[in-house]
């Protein structure tokens, strides 16, 4: 692709979330969102794979069936209100016609099942931008919502815990654990969001950093299924050494950033009363945990054969760029002790 257009496409995808940021009338806001919506198909289907074509179509027919409904809710809404704005979206009917759509945007369980086929036909870069981006417009809509009936909320939330601990056990592409992986983080992100939106947006910045480094470490290491991350020692053994905690951050285990929204949510959960959402969430993160363990077997514990004479590549110089990786596995681990300026900062 023309290094013009695709400045374009990215100048596109960025300006329709900024849009849709800065909107309060919700024709705007919708305009913000298909613009990146059209904006990322090129970039799918720039490869001309049948997967990467296959993937831009499932995605476009659903996206555009979530913009025809969230149009609907939103027009429904004017019909019965007699006005547009976002915040002030009140009655049930269109709020909770409006909830389901953005749901069906950011791949929510149960209208979660074109995330993993979508994401498993596009590379890694793209990937990435459909994992982490893409997902910051629709959300900016859900935090502005207030549903009348916050049960909706707690189910998709623990509906997308459950089924994206269920989802990853048995899978090997990469891609489609990563796509689970998003779908488990989002119904977190979703369970506490009538209670504590700051929280939220918490959740929402460590699952994007956290994402980020996993993402960049599978393209360092050219891997897209769970066998080829054998061969990840004799390539790069730095990368397979910090990937565990990588993976394990996203599991949420202590000391790793991972764990910090897990357990402000978990505590915000049980301030409200709801025990039991709390546990099933903290059950449906021991699922995630065990195909994130599978992952790090497979990248550290296990060595592919090969002969004593042949150059380690990773004595050649790399094309890639490591900075971001750095960067974002740096924050990916160390974070947690940063947790009172973290929560503070969200607060304000």
């Amino acid at each position: 692709m023309s290094p013009y257009i695709l400045s374009t496409f990215l100048l596109s995808l960025g300006l329709g979330t900024t849009i849709t940021f800065a909107s309060s009338h919700w024709l705007l806001a919708w305009m913000g969102v298909e613009v990146s919506t059209l904006a990322i198909l090129p970039l799918m289907a720039q490869h001309h794979h049948p997967r990467a074509v296959e993937a831009a179509t499932k995605y476009f027919l659903t996206q555009a069936t979530a913009a025809a409904v969230l149009l609907f809710a939103s027009a429904t809404n004017a019909w019965i209100t007699g006005q547009w704005d976002i915040q002030q979206m009140s009655h049930p009917l269109p709020t909770t016609m409006a909830t389901i759509a953005l749901a069906l945007k950011v791949g929510l369980a149960p209208l979660h099942t074109w995330l993993p086929e979508v994401l498993q036909g596009l590379d890694l870069t793209t990937g990435l931008v459909l994992s982490t981006w893409q997902k910051l417009a629709p959300f900016a809509l859900i935090v502005q919502l207030h549903p009348a009936n916050s049960t909706i909320m707690v189910l998709l939330g623990l509906t997308s815990v459950m089924v994206g601990g269920w989802g990853g056990l048995n899978q090997t592409h990469l891609r489609k654990i990563l796509a689970y992986s998003s779908i488990a983080h989002l119904g977190w992100m979703v369970l506490v969001l009538q209670y504590s939106p700051s929280l939220t947006m918490l959740a929402l910045l460590t699952y994007i950093t956290m994402t980020v480094s996993t993402f960049l470490v599978f393209k360092l290491a050219g891997s897209t299924t769970l066998n080829s991350l054998a061969t990840s020692w004799a390539k790069v053994p730095m990368i397979a050494a910090i990937t565990p905690l990588i993976l394990l951050s996203l599991a949420g285990l202590p000391p790793l950033t991972g764990f910090l929204p897990k357990w402000l949510i978990l505590h915000e959960l049980t301030k409200q009363d709801l025990p039991l959402p709390a546990t099933l969430a903290a059950l449906g993160a021991l699922l995630s945990l065990y195909f994130y363990l599978r992952l790090s077997y497979a990248m550290t514990l296990t060595m592919s054969p090969n002969t004593g004479v042949s150059t380690a590549p990773w004595r050649l110089h790399s094309p890639h760029q490591t900075m971001p990786l750095a960067l974002s596995a740096a924050l990916t681990v160390l974070l947690l002790p940063l947790a009172p300026a973290l929560t503070a900062l969200f607060l304000i």
